[in-house]
């Protein structure tokens, strides 16, 4: 058998990141898969840049790492990318949209947000349609089946864990490292399978929820001054995004 940690959304919270890795290094795990967004929002994206760099099997790109790349008009968006290197843009445009492989029997496929976009967002509570749709193929992702949509698919980009099943298909979003909006802790994924099998055989999928030094995430963005502090500082310590409640 063969375990697979799925992490996404880091957002240059290296406390929180540090202590996933070290939860996933004092288990079994034989890869690591990001689902993007590594940079932003937190004060050290170039640090959680490296960490991933050296401790991810695939990542693929999130929205923050493609717009962090582009030219702005937006001084919060210029500081973080102050924070980076031209090594740094020149790795997190070549990341692509999405990884495919077969685990007992199950086609899963990851992404950040959707098969179509790293910007189109879907919440739990969404249509019924729209959240069917993050099962089907498109011209970004990779196709290894041909026209076979994935069993599974596993997601970032809203730091809401979540599983829903839908005719045999199975939707997950595995949370966010850096910045969740559910619980405080942070939060990642772990699957189980036979790796390479298209044969249905025994499947696991693990929730996991990692305590990590909330004030020092938060220490660090004040020692450096970072924009939208305050914003930052609530989500940490609420789990509510930019201070409002949950729906």
């Amino acid at each position: 058998m063969k375990r697979i940690a799925l992490i996404s959304d880091i957002h240059g919270n290296v406390p929180a990141l540090e202590a996933v890795l070290e939860d996933i290094g004092a288990r079994t795990i034989d890869e690591l898969i990001c689902l993007g967004d590594l940079v932003g929002k937190g004060p050290e994206s170039k640090k959680a840049v490296d960490l991933i760099r050296q401790h991810c099997d695939h990542v693929v790109m999130g929205n923050w790492d493609d717009f962090i790349t582009k030219p702005t008009d937006y001084d919060v968006i210029k500081w973080h990318q102050k924070q980076l290197s031209e090594h740094d843009f020149d790795y997190l445009r070549s990341l692509p949209h999405s990884y495919e492989f077969w685990l007992s029997g199950q086609l899963i496929r990851v992404f950040h947000a959707s098969p179509r976009s790293v910007y189109e967002r879907i919440q739990p509570w969404d249509a019924i349609e729209e959240r069917l749709s993050l099962l089907q193929n498109s011209n970004l992702t990779e196709n290894i089946a041909g026209i076979t949509e994935p069993n599974v698919i596993a997601y970032g980009d809203i730091h809401n864990a979540y599983i829903q099943h839908h005719n045999r298909q199975t939707i997950i979003n595995v949370g966010s490292v850096g910045n969740p909006l559910d619980k405080i802790q942070a939060s990642y994924v772990i699957l189980e399978g036979e790796p390479n099998e298209t044969k249905e055989g025994t499947f696991a999928i693990q929730f996991m929820r990692v305590p990590y030094d909330v004030d020092l995430a938060i220490q660090r963005a004040i020692d450096v001054n970072m924009p939208e502090l305050n914003e930052y500082t609530i989500e940490l310590r609420t789990g509510q995004y930019r201070g409002l409640k949950n729906s």
